[in-house]
């Protein structure tokens, strides 16, 4: 499929999906939000791809924000369409895809660029990146999960402190905070991601399928995480990966998952 804001390439059962708007430092318009939704969904309903990398173009900004041309005449009701939306199309569907998504945070994340990175699985951040949620000063709170993710993350009270005081950290800070697992040098960063990948990909899809839903389960209100880990659990007893790697492990070798 061929992209306007985006590029999605495939190699070696990795999509790496690159937010390519580097005049607007990535930022996040209507548009892209939807391109993004669609590449994703395409790369999710691809069995060859088993995980997924999404990052910015260039070395200045992941997403810098969204895109506030769009919707700075928005009245009460079309802003609480436009959070709904985008929560839908994007936020919350990237963090219940079943294919693992990797964030690689190169440069700033802020504002949606950051609720984007805490939607996906897990993220690695270059050691440039910087990360926020400014929203507060352009008389705003984030509306694409930020508030409910970031505290997630970090904890209640430093949640706080970030969207109150609308200010930036950087990766060292970050990765302290928990809010990224691992921080490398920039021209590392896709390769080091790559290499996370690599370590995914000697394992089940279908088992971290049901892991990422379990796990998922934990932050959904009205949802016993418990039962759905239950569930889930016994969900891989009838799969072929499930055969595969008990099979293997009992003769000694390598498993070789059909993903199945």
């Amino acid at each position: 499929m061929n992209y306007e804001n985006i590029l999605s390439e495939y190699n070696n059962g990795i999509t790496t999906i690159t937010i390519n708007r580097p005049k607007k430092l990535n930022a996040l318009n209507k548009d892209t939000i939807q391109e993004l939704h669609d590449a994703f969904e395409d790369a999710d309903n691809d069995s060859d791809t088993k995980v997924i990398i999404v990052t910015g173009s260039g070395d200045k900004a992941f997403v810098a924000g969204a895109d506030i041309s769009e919707f700075a005449d928005f009245s009460v009701e079309e802003g609480g369409k436009l959070a709904a939306q985008g929560q839908a199309l994007l936020f919350n569907f990237v963090e219940n895809l079943s294919t693992p998504v990797i964030a690689a945070v190169n440069g700033f994340a802020l504002g949606g660029g950051l609720e984007l990175a805490m939607a996906c699985h897990f993220r690695v951040a270059s050691n440039n990146a910087k990360m926020g949620l400014p929203e507060t000063s352009l008389g705003v709170i984030p509306g694409y999960g930020g508030t409910q993710r970031l505290p997630q993350l970090v904890g209640k009270g430093r949640a706080m402190e970030m969207v109150m005081t609308a200010g930036m950290i950087d990766a060292t800070q970050a990765s302290h905070y928990g809010l990224v697992n691992h921080v490398t040098e920039l021209e590392e960063l896709i390769p080091f991601c790559e290499k996370i990948a690599g370590k995914i990909m000697r394992n089940s899809s279908v088992a971290i399928a049901e892991a990422i839903r379990a796990i998922n389960a934990n932050y959904k209100d009205g949802v016993d995480g418990f039962d759905v880990e239950i569930e889930a659990f016994g969900n891989c007893f009838g799969t072929e990966d499930f055969t595969e790697g008990t099979t293997a492990f009992l003769e000694k070798r390598k498993a070789d998952f059909p993903g199945k």
